[in-house]
């Protein structure tokens, strides 16, 4: 297996970085690859990652990206996206990715957050994001719920899954008990059968499968996510837009790699993230590689579930979704002309 991804990471790091892409020409067009002056400030870059895995930093294609601009690349791991947005409202991490719910909470508790890049999706994303119980449990749908206590982390996109879930068995938040605890603190206990109603994703729902330790009862395939995103600090997005191009379209680069490769990347998330390769295909045979353009049908689709949660009493506020946003004018510098706008 070590040989295996050796081979795997070399393939995987040769394609999607330098020549293959016109790093070269970029660098020369904008005045740096000649010692031109920068057009942004940050020298070190701090990118937070969930424990579920991140494709870019797996790839070390941002590093590979970056080094010659000068700037060093920084990770720091969180449990969720809630924990992560945590840290980027405070500016203790500049850029990270999450669904499409923690920049909500984010947003109605004050954080000076800015979207970045959307995710792509497809008819079939939302199976790897699921409602579960053990095998042998008596509940057969959503509708039996009501009165239980559901595990989930709040704030997460699995609060939208739940939420929307409830509406179409007839039911509300109120019917359920929320526990709230992150994927990486319930999957032991799920696995021990002392968790009734689990809401959770990749790779923990594809690790209980292995143990078949796992009946899904709704997943979030139809529920109308706008899919997740890319957030940055909002005063250092601001200062860094040259930055942000570069750092964009490798994050295109390498999903589209991984797109056109998925048996490559299954044998390389596999050993990253050290789970067993059936389990790696499970998770990235359910994903949807791709992103999206930030634009005005997207941020309608974000205020959809933004009034949504305040609707339902989730949240504290209103919150009006392109306060959060750059100029229309910086989106266009930081956004690659491959990147769809759907």
């Amino acid at each position: 297996m070590g040989s295996q991804f050796n081979i795997s990471r070399r393939k995987f790091n040769h394609l999607i970085v330098p020549g293959a892409i016109g790093f070269s020409t970029v660098l020369a067009s904008k005045g740096l690859a000649q010692g031109g002056a920068k057009n942004f400030k940050a020298n070190v870059l701090r990118v937070g990652f969930q424990t579920s895995g991140d494709i870019l930093k797996i790839s070390r294609a941002l590093e590979k990206k970056l080094e010659p601009l000068g700037v060093k690349v920084e990770w720091s791991q969180f449990a969720q996206g809630p924990q992560l947005m945590e840290a980027l409202k405070i500016g203790r991490i500049d850029i990270g990715s999450v669904g499409e719910t923690p920049p909500i909470f984010t947003q109605a508790s004050g954080g000076p957050i800015v979207y970045i890049v959307g995710a792509k999706t497809t008819p079939e994303t939302g199976r790897g994001s699921v409602i579960a119980v053990p095998p042998d449990s008596p509940i057969k749908s959503v509708r039996d719920i009501k009165g239980k206590d559901v595990v989930f982390q709040a704030a997460s996109a699995s609060h939208y899954l739940i939420l929307r879930a409830l509406e179409e068995a007839g039911l509300g938040i109120k019917d359920i008990n929320i526990k709230s605890l992150s994927n990486v603190e319930a999957r032991g206990a799920f696995l021990a059968d002392k968790i009734g109603v689990w809401a959770t994703g990749d790779p923990h729902y594809a690790i209980a499968e292995k143990f078949n330790k796992i009946r899904v009862i709704r997943d979030s395939v139809g529920i109308q996510s706008p899919g997740g995103y890319y957030v940055a600090y909002k005063p250092w997005a601001q200062e860094n837009i040259g930055l942000l191009k570069h750092i964009v379209q490798e994050i295109e680069n390498v999903d589209q790699w991984a797109e056109r490769n998925r048996d490559e990347f299954i044998k390389i998330y596999a050993e990253a993230q050290k789970v067993d390769l059936d389990v790696a295909k499970r998770i990235v045979d359910r994903r949807t590689f791709g992103r999206r353009a930030i634009s005005p049908d997207l941020i309608k689709e974000q205020q959809r579930v933004a009034d949504y949660f305040f609707k339902n009493g989730v949240i504290p506020k209103q919150v009006n979704v392109s306060e959060a946003l750059l100029t229309p004018e910086q989106y266009a510098e930081i956004t690659p002309a491959n990147i769809s706008q759907k």
